[in-house]
């Protein structure tokens, strides 16, 4: 009976329009849009990808290897099961163009191919022509095609050659759309294609050399992919091969556009977080506003449940509404964006409306909606109907029942729940929404010590009126203030978290790691260069230290006789290749932190020291078996010994380090590490690319910023994220300041009357707000750095100093923005007059 009488009385009072309630309908709206719209992103990348897979992938499905070419079984196999097959081979080399005496040089990643290649798509050139017709060549000279930006960096046109290794090659034309370079993932140079046949004397590729053999299969309709899969796993899994196919043709990217997408609907969450504050703050204010109302209904004899199930059913209407707006807004602004986020990915985009992502952000939206007005609505249930004819919250100052504690700690594991099933990552999500908590938890703590900090304070202030009047007000029973450093205060929060942990990273990448990286990593050095290689080196003065290893590269496939994979799961040390070398004896740099090395001369079974950190997150003991695959042939080591790898140095470092009699019979190559003054590095370049063409340079610092490049841009769309956030705690701070504003008229009609000019009202009005943006700045910064901290250290485990700039510029803003806020609703109670405010309150 009585949720019938409370749906009819509330239905009475939503009649009366949504004043009071705009706030919570922005707030909610905000909230779930920010998360509803990078939802909808992330799945229009994801159906992209899985449309265009096969076409990414180059083709239905491939078998890829390391440093060698398919044999005549994999062949054949691979020949009998697909209508066709095209060989691609992918590798780096330097990019050699001689010029008036002056010799220009660049990193490239080559793609070497056949006739068949590209099976799916289309490569476009400028200028237009076939491919084919591009790698032909003239004049004898074998063409070959790049894209603009290394043409450019190179000084060439169409027409003009370049060197490759010992092979010249003919630029025909400028490389405009390849189209599976999504599924090659990172690359630290620009695209080059030529032909396979073209690198016969280029001395690029041979045993031991770096390169990857790609095998892309154009299957006939109706082909069992998955069967097909299981086969040649079960034909080739101890010959290294590895399988992909067109249902992940970019699995790279794919985990990469997930991952961020499920970090950036976190960060949305905190922007919920911020949107709830408004709401509890609104429905506050709203109850303030009905206290006539209820006692009313109470006189008549309206019982508790009645008037809280009136008001409850009134905020699920509009949270409901809010949430609505929110998903329209969500799912609109992506179609409506589409050509410009199209014309900014380097993926396929599929826009379109996904119910998955618009589902998730109306479960976050309801949940957070309930959770933060539950708390107000709780409160009028333990007040009296006569304490409610005076003032809705004097007799309501404690904790609500414990029926409503109960049901808020069930709507907070529901959301928790929520964030992580939907994010895909536990740990993440427990994290974020652990900070989430805390932060509010101290923010709350710091609104309430802001407040008693300024009771005590009015002494203080003795002989400063506006100074006076600013900290009384902030003190005072009124919630503006919390309302303000809870909203404010969280949203500048995540706004400085990021700008420590974005600046800590930089500074990481850019600032310290040129102090101990190397200048240069230098590739594909033959047994018999590698003399002549350290003679150039040793000699010159601006080098100080030349580190070299053998280099070869192996899967782990089998770990005490089991599957790698069921044994470790899907650790990254699984999947791929990972970097094997040999040593008679432990290096300087190199740490033996258990078991023992093998002695310099021996030659039993083979032993393998493994990296500490990753031999624990395997599993592995001394003693345990390991079988690596190298070039196509099964090796058993033991492991006898684990030793510290820092790779955060850049220099050379190896998971796996086997006896010489091992692998030393095995064709290789070496790698070297060169660190040298940097007005050197040029010429060490030009002399060791000169004797050697075959080897390949990285510059260290050219890697270092394309990688920062990437971190550039995911900071970036963590700064767009938490600048929505703000913008949501920007909307509680303006529904604070205009909920204020009644009694800001009240309070400035009352000392007008008492001679107070209104230069000191409005000095006094704007203290407030600077004070209590001052207080949410500095919590903002303790938190930030806090999080900044934990994530330097515990993620990615480099130093952490606190990055001033934006620490200030995060105090700033909240002591401007809250000054704007509290300005802009103190116009109107400065121009009211004095005797209508106070004959109104009689």
């Amino acid at each position: 009976m009585s949720l019938v009488t409370a749906s009819r009385f509330a239905r009475r009072e939503l009649r009366g329009g949504l004043s009071g309630f705009r706030i919570l309908l922005a707030c909610l709206a905000l909230g779930v849009a920010a998360i509803a719209a990078v939802g909808t992103v992330r799945s229009a990348i994801e159906a992209g990808l899985a449309q265009e897979g096969a076409r990414l992938l180059g083709g239905d499905a491939q078998l890829e290897f390391t440093y060698r070419f398919a044999s005549d079984a994999e062949k054949a196999w691979m020949n009998g099961v697909a209508d066709r097959v095209s060989e691609v081979v992918d590798f780096r080399s330097m990019a050699v163009v001689e010029r008036g005496g002056e010799t220009e040089r660049a990193l490239t990643q080559v793609k070497a191919v056949d006739d068949l290649y590209p099976l799916l798509g289309a490569v476009r050139l400028d200028p237009e022509m076939p491919l084919a017709t591009a790698l032909d060549g003239q004049e004898g000279m074998p063409g070959a095609v790049m894209k603009r930006v290394l043409a450019d960096r190179l000084g060439l046109a169409p027409g003009d050659s370049f060197r490759l290794g010992q092979q010249a090659f003919r630029l025909s034309a400028v490389l405009v759309v390849e189209p599976d370079d999504a599924g090659g993932g990172f690359a630290l140079g620009p695209r080059t294609i030529l032909r396979t046949a073209a690198l016969a004397d280029s001395g690029l590729i041979g045993p031991g050399t770096l390169f990857e053999t790609e095998y892309r299969m154009d299957l006939p309709p109706g082909a069992d992919i998955a069967a097909l899969e299981r086969e040649a796993e079960a034909r080739f899994r101890d010959s290294g091969a590895r399988w992909q196919d067109s249902r992940n043709g970019a699995p790279g990217i794919r985990e990469f556009v997930n991952r961020l997408g499920s970090f950036l609907v976190l960060v949305g969450l905190s922007g919920l977080a911020v949107g709830g504050v408004g709401v509890a703050a609104a429905v506050r204010a709203y109850l303030a506003g009905k206290t006539e109302v209820i006692a009313t209904l109470k006189t008549l004899g309206a019982d508790r449940r009645t008037i809280f199930l009136t008001y409850l059913i009134q905020i699920a209407v509009l949270s409901l509404a809010g949430v609505a707006l929110g998903l329209v807004i969500g799912a609109a602004a992506p179609l409506l964006l589409a050509p410009l986020i199209e014309a900014r990915l380097p993926v396929p985009a599929a826009f379109a409306l996904y119910p998955a992502p618009l589902a998730e952000a109306a479960v976050y939206g309801l949940l957070a909606a309930f959770l933060f007005a539950l708390w107000p609505l709780a409160r009028t249930d333990e007040v009296r109907a006569a304490t409610l004819f005076r003032d809705i919250g004097a007799g309501a100052r404690g904790w609500p029942a414990r029926v409503y504690l109960l049901a808020m700690a069930m709507l907070l594991m529901a959301l928790l729940a929520a964030a992580v099933v939907f994010s895909g990552a536990a740990e993440l999500a427990l994290w974020t929404a652990g900070g989430i908590l805390a932060v509010l938890a101290v923010l709350a703590l710091a609104a309430a010590g802001v407040r008693a900090l300024a009771a005590r304070s009015t002494r203080v202030a003795r002989g400063r009126p506006a100074l006076r009047l600013a900290v009384g007000a902030i003190g005072g029973p009124r919630q503006e203030a919390a309302s303000v450093i809870l909203s404010l205060g969280l949203g500048l929060s995540v706004l400085a978290a990021v700008g420590q942990i974005d600046g800590n990273l930089r500074a990481a990448i850019s600032r310290d790691l040129p102090e101990v990286a190397p200048s240069y990593f230098f590739v594909d050095i033959q047994n018999d260069q590698l003399p002549g290689f350290l003679d150039r080196l040793k000699g010159d003065p601006a080098v100080s230290r030349v580190d070299t290893a053998p280099m070869l590269r192996g899967i782990i496939t089998e770990i005490n006789g089991q599957p790698a994979r069921e044994v470790a799961g899907d650790h990254w040390v699984l999947n791929g290749d990972r970097g094997v070398t040999y040593a008679a004896a432990p290096g300087p740099e190199t740490t033996v932190t258990d078991g023992d090395w093998w002695p310099a001369d021996y030659s039993g079974p083979p032993q393998v020291s493994f990296a500490r950190e990753e031999a624990l997150e395997l599993g592995l003991a001394l003693g345990d078996e390991i079988t690596v695959n190298i070039l196509g042939r099964d090796l058993t080591a033991t492991v006898t010994s684990f030793r510290n790898v820092d790779f955060s140095t850049a220099g050379i470092g190896f998971i796996m380090s086997m006896n010489p009699s091992a692998l030393s019979a095995a064709p290789h190559t070496h790698i070297s590490t060169v660190y040298a003054a940097p007005e050197a590095e040029a010429a060490i370049l030009r002399d060791l690319a000169g004797a050697y063409p075959n080897i390949t340079a990285i510059s260290v610092r050219d890697a270092i910023d394309r990688v920062s490049q990437v971190l550039a841009g995911v900071a970036a769309a963590t700064s767009y994220g938490a600048a929505a956030t703000l913008v949501t705690g920007l909307v509680v701070l303006i529904g604070a300041a205009a909920a204020g504003e009644r009694a800001r008229t009240y309070e400035a009609a009352v000392l007008k009357t008492l001679g107070a000019s209104r230069a000191r009202i409005l000095t006094s009005f704007a203290l407030r707000s600077a004070l209590t943006g001052l207080a949410a700045g500095g919590v903002a910064i303790a938190a930030g750095i806090a999080a900044g901290w934990a994530v330097s250290r515990f993620v990615m485990e480099t130093d952490f100093a606190v990055t001033w700039p934006s620490a200030l510029g995060i105090v700033t803003g909240g002591v401007v923005l809250t000054l704007l806020a509290g300005l802009a609703f103190a116009w109107r109670p400065l121009a009211a007059r004095p005797a209508r405010v106070l004959r109104a309150r009689e």
